[in-house]
């Protein structure tokens, strides 16, 4: 007893002795030395609820628990804060860097304006189009200066352009300030110029003159004009290619390709290839055939077979082409490019999933075929080549259980709890880490959908690293009724993160709308917590097209008062139970 209680006494002063070493006031975000271009940022952080935390000698609001996240306007430059609370205090140092362009000190261009920036290729004809920012003296107005670009034997004039709207980036949407704001177009100028003939043209040479002074800089862009009767065919090499609507990742996702599809290639920029039906596509996922010819087919009969689980409609042609999938209510539709029908005859037996296949030939080159389905409610798609055959599967509806008891008992669910590993997501003012608690409600969200009959498949069951691709291809295996993305939320620098709070969906695939409607209704009234609404958002973990995927954002981590919701295991349980119930209710309703 005497050796217990020794050795209870010892463990009393040594926790005693790391809780005093431990900091009692912590500034989780943002560290010091931090950098951003927002004009404000929050400060996230936690103390011990007596007393107040001063922020440059301004009292701030904390919840119960002494939990924090104020936000602070930033000048441009260095920005130093003074955290205190009792006699601990903090020094952290925010810089706020500047959107704006680097200029040089007298008559010149602006630091990396000149544009194209990158060597670009373009056909016989297209327009090729310049831009730059010059600056002037100061009191100087545009038109007085001259700029113009010389590209082999042609002297295009740059224009100065007027003021143009700035759009702020696409995560403005989750502040609720994305709205276009004015930045002067003064010093910008733009032209444009078509070459006839297929020629390597080199690198076009920049001129700015002002008051006979002339400043010239070469672009950093090789320009070359393709030949139309040798233009390059790639093929895509990835499973599914990235297809984009322009030449970088910024350009919104068009439908992938699959591996095998042959395109012509139409225009370069940088290492990004344009495809002749107009798609973007980085050329690391393709590769050149040397000597092929531009890739076009005929379509004659449409097959049609029906698997356990699925319908397959097999289009037979001669040579894979790209291609592109619309879902809508009641309907999806598939269009082929580089295609001509020579169609008479398709068969299409009363099947579980389709009402009627329609086809027409839209344009030259492009066909569509329409499938009306019979109920609203898709369950995923897949879309392959065999060759030069293509494959679009269309899942049926899965068995919806007779019984009260195991509601759930004929559904196979995919729950992805987000992030893991080094990937540790967000963070809450206590340093908690959102992988964590993910993985917390993941699996009691499992333990409720087992309890209602429901197979569960987890993408990790522990603390360790998975990448987007694997949680991607872990959905596409399975072949789940629906995929669950577990996910609690933080904001951008400068987001209100004291008020914003509450429950969100996100879908990407149409066939997912109906369901992250109905859960983020479901949740919100069930538990009664703030709605932060329903996005639709591209996320790796939205876009697989094997089964409805839905990422669920349960709550903030930014958030002091959501943030103690969100660690108290009793709201942790409460929340599974309701997205069990929502998921179970949802299956009922889409019968």
């Amino acid at each position: 007893m005497k050796n217990l209680l020794g050795l209870v006494i010892l463990g009393f002063i040594l926790s005693s002795s790391i809780a005093l070493a431990q900091p009692s006031l912590i500034v989780i975000f943002p560290q010091t030395n931090y950098q951003t271009s927002a004009e404000k940022i929050f400060f996230l952080g936690t103390a011990p609820p007596d007393g107040q935390v001063l922020i440059n000698s301004k009292p701030i609001t904390r919840s119960k628990a002494g939990h924090f996240s104020p936000s602070f306007p930033l000048q441009l430059g260095e920005n130093l804060f003074t955290v205190r609370h009792d006699n601990q205090e903090l020094q952290i140092k925010v810089t706020r860097l500047t959107t704006s362009p680097e200029l040089p000190q007298g008559l010149g261009f602006a630091k990396d304006s000149l544009t194209p920036a990158a060597d670009i290729a373009r056909l016989p004809g297209e327009l090729i189009c310049f831009s730059a920012l010059a600056k002037l003296p100061q009191g100087v107005a545009p038109p007085k200066a001259n700029v113009s670009v010389k590209l082999a034997n042609q002297t295009i004039a740059l224009l100065p352009q007027l003021q143009q709207a700035q759009l702020p980036s696409n995560l403005a949407i989750l502040t609720g300030q994305n709205q276009p704001y004015a930045q002067s177009g003064v010093g910008n100028y733009q032209g444009c110029t078509t070459v006839a003939a297929a020629a390597d043209l080199g690198q076009p040479q920049f001129q700015l003159t002002l008051n006979d002074k002339t400043i010239t800089q070469l672009g950093s862009g090789k320009i070359q004009i393709l030949s139309r009767a040798e233009l390059p065919v790639a093929e895509i090499m990835a499973d599914a290619g990235v297809a984009r609507t322009g030449p970088n990742s910024d350009y919104s996702r068009l439908t992938p390709l699959p591996k095998g599809t042959r395109a012509t290639v139409t225009g370069r920029e940088g290492e990004w290839l344009r495809l002749d039906y107009g798609a973007w596509i980085n050329s690391k996922e393709t590769r050149i055939l040397p000597g092929a010819i531009e890739p076009q087919t005929i379509i004659r009969s449409v097959g049609y077979r029906q698997l356990p689980g699925a319908t397959e409609i097999v289009f037979p042609l001669q040579v894979p082409v790209p291609v592109s999938v619309q879902q809508s209510e009641q309907a999806i539709a598939l269009t082929l490019y580089n295609t001509t029908a020579q169609t008479d005859i398709i068969r299409l037996d009363d099947d579980p999933l389709i009402s009627r296949l329609d086809w027409q030939q839209e344009a030259p080159g492009q066909v569509k075929y329409t499938f009306n389905l019979k109920k609203a409610q898709q369950w995923g798609y897949k879309l392959r080549y065999d060759g030069t055959t293509l494959v679009l599967a269309l899942r049926h509806p899965p068995q919806i259980a007779n019984t009260k008891r195991k509601p759930l008992a004929n559904f196979k669910i995919v729950l992805d709890p987000g992030h893991g590993g080094k990937e540790t997501g967000a963070s809450g003012p206590t340093g908690y880490l959102e992988k964590d608690v993910n993985l917390v409600v993941s699996k009691l969200l499992r333990d409720e959908l087992v309890k209602r009959g429901a197979t569960v498949v987890m993408t990790r069951e522990d603390d360790r690293e998975l990448s987007l691709v694997e949680r991607q291809a872990i959905i596409s295996q399975e072949e789940p009724a629906i995929a669950i993305s577990i996910h609690h939320n933080s904001l951008p620098d400068d987001g209100d993160a004291e008020k914003i709070k509450g429950f969100a969906a996100f879908w990407y695939q149409p066939q997912a709308h109906n369901l992250s409607i109905f859960l983020q209704n479901y949740v919100v009234k069930k538990l009664g917590r703030p709605s932060y609404g329903v996005f639709w958002d591209n996320l790796a973990l939205t876009r697989p097209t094997a089964a409805p995927s839905v990422l669920l954002e349960l709550g903030f981590m930014s958030n002091p008062d959501e943030f103690e919701q969100i660690v108290n295991p009793e709201v942790q349980k409460k929340t599974a139970n309701a997205i069990a119930q929502g998921i179970t209710e949802w299956f009922k309703s889409v019968r």
